[in-house]
């Protein structure tokens, strides 16, 4: 099916698991949030983008909840874009609660999958997290960025490139933040094209672990 014809139907997509919502403690070594997509779609959400000189109406992707591959149980969440314009990217967002007034220092894993290794960068596996969801290409991190080193930062993140491993592969970042007025934030997880052909691929096993600073 095509772009937001599937996506856009939120409650009626397919298996997506959520296993909670939790508000921050800072105190505990358990993740705030864990996602295995073993369960109901909840408050996933999914969108696009592309540059200015392509309709985004003419750019094809899809976001969907698979039994086709998964690093553990039986699900994973599916991206796939196509490559035709070298441009654009594809990503699920989903809200994380936290306590507001505070500074944290936050980690966020993830498995992504790949079809093969390869020499050439077919896709950019993209994460975000920050006060505000993403809604263009430029909101989440440049190429070959990671939000680790970089102390204080408006939002964490990265992006960096996928089909170095056959199968599956871990990725993560670290997010200093500011002290933050909000109570919550928004993890993203996606695909960035950079090679001219479709591509799909796989996310699983999603952690956010947060620790007040």
């Amino acid at each position: 099916m095509r772009r937001r014809g599937l996506l856009r139907r939120s409650a009626g997509v397919g298996a997506v698991g959520l296993a909670g919502v939790a508000g921050c403690t800072g105190g505990s070594d358990d993740p705030a949030f864990e996602e295995g997509f073993e369960e109901d779609i909840g408050d996933w959400t999914f969108g696009a983008a592309i540059g200015p000189e392509v309709d985004i109406d003419e750019f094809d992707w899809e976001a969907s909840f698979s039994e086709e591959e998964a690093a553990s149980g039986e699900r994973s969440l599916r991206i796939w874009n196509q490559g035709d314009y070298d441009d654009g990217v594809t990503w699920a967002t989903h809200p994380i609660a936290i306590e507001s007034g505070n500074a944290y220092r936050i980690e966020v894993t993830g498995q992504f999958w790949s079809e093969s290794e390869s020499f050439n960068t077919i896709r950019h596996a993209l994460m975000r997290l920050g006060p505000e969801p993403p809604e263009t290409e430029e909101d989440f991190p440049q190429p070959g960025l990671n939000t680790t080193d970089l102390g204080e930062t408006p939002y964490g993140g990265l992006r960096d490139a996928l089909w170095l491993a056959d199968g599956w592969r871990e990725y993560s970042f670290e997010w200093t933040t500011p002290e933050l007025s909000t109570d919550t934030l928004h993890l993203a997880v996606g695909t960035a094209v950079i090679w001219e052909a479709d591509a799909t691929h796989y996310v699983d096993d999603l952690a956010v672990t947060v620790e007040s600073r």
